[in-house]
């Protein structure tokens, strides 16, 4: 018996954002596993969003933390520990000497198409449980009701509270 109780009855409404968080959850655990087993052990789910944030051209440690909703010192300490795993490096910004920007390395970038293909395998797992033509509407459904923008990486500063 739950503390709380839906005046509506069915289902309470609570339920809805667990569950969906819980499928987020279940699908972000399942591609750690895989990439850990695929040579990427040490990433977390954060960095999936630090790796999207940074892109293809680098950015600075102030525009990372702005990008992801953390302050600079959080977003540069979690730049310190993914320097020391190979996934990123520093360097100097060509348009302004006295500012370094920080870009992917070759691990960061492989990390990234590796969870691309894992992330296509596990919705292939989704479709074959759950029908390829459910797991289409239930996307389309969510389409409907989330904003357009399907990358919002401040997700880490949002989750933080900062």
């Amino acid at each position: 018996m739950s503390i709380v109780s839906s005046d509506v009855g069915g289902t309470p409404g609570f339920e809805l954002p667990l569950r969906l968080f819980l499928g987020f959850r279940v699908l972000i655990d399942d591609l750690h596993a895989e990439l850990a087993r695929q040579g990427h052990p040490d990433v977390r789910p954060m960095h999936g969003f630090v790796f999207q944030a940074i892109g293809p051209t680098g950015t600075t440690a102030a525009e990372l933390g702005r990008t992801l909703g953390v302050s600079k010192q959080a977003a540069a300490k979690t730049v310190d520990g993914l320097e020391r795993l190979g996934y990123v490096r520093r360097a100097a910004d060509p348009s302004d000497a006295r500012r370094k920007t920080v870009q992917l390395t070759e691990r960061g970038v492989d990390c990234l198409v590796r969870s691309a293909r894992i992330f296509d395998e596990l919705r292939e797992r989704w479709a074959r449980t759950l029908g390829e033509e459910r797991l289409d509407a239930m996307e389309e459904d969510l389409r409907k009701v989330t904003p357009r923008e399907v990358f919002r990486l401040d997700v880490p500063g949002w989750f933080g509270g900062q």
